[in-house]
């Protein structure tokens, strides 16, 4: 099976970490809700006054990244499975895949795994909205987010091989 043995490099991982942030703090993403350390969604919805005094250390941002990132390692592991990808690639489905869920990856993924990557690119480019919740949790329109545009830019980019040749 193709990428059984890959997992994300420190390149990866350090880009992962940059596009996502890191917040030694709960906090209410630009979704609203409840969120910390390196993207780590609490629950939908905004965080309530005890999580906001709720202390998070670097060991905590650190446990919880190796588990979220390995979870979307499996993921693209699993799904893509059909092609070897290079190392680039796989760490950007493994970016995509932690931000999107695995359920919200599934037609980039379904894409790489039967070699489309014209359809990678655009299934990524496509995801760009957040969707903000209101105070009850309630979810609301969706709205286009600069910050998904740029992530997906780089993430997309080791599947234009024009992109990935400079």
């Amino acid at each position: 099976m193709a990428n059984e043995t890959k997992h994300m490099s420190a390149a990866g991982l350090s880009a992962l970490r940059v596009r996502e942030g890191t917040v030694l703090h709960y906090y209410n993403d630009v979704g609203n809700n409840c969120t910390f350390g390196v993207g780590a969604l609490v629950h939908s919805g905004p965080c309530g006054d005890e999580e906001m005094r709720r202390p998070v250390n670097a060991a905590d941002v650190n446990a919880q990244l190796a588990v979220s990132a390995r979870s979307a390692e499996a993921a693209v592991r699993r799904q893509v499975s059909a092609r070897e990808l290079t190392q680039e690639q796989f760490d950007a489905l493994v970016s995509y895949t932690f931000n999107a869920g695995p359920t919200g990856a599934y037609p980039v993924l379904a894409a790489a795994n039967a070699g489309q990557d014209a359809q990678v690119v655009v299934h990524m480019t496509r995801n760009v909205n957040v969707y903000p919740r209101d105070a009850q949790g309630r979810r609301l329109h969706p709205v286009r987010s600069a910050g998904l545009v740029n992530r997906r830019r780089e993430e997309a980019a080791p599947f234009q091989p024009e992109l990935s040749r400079r």
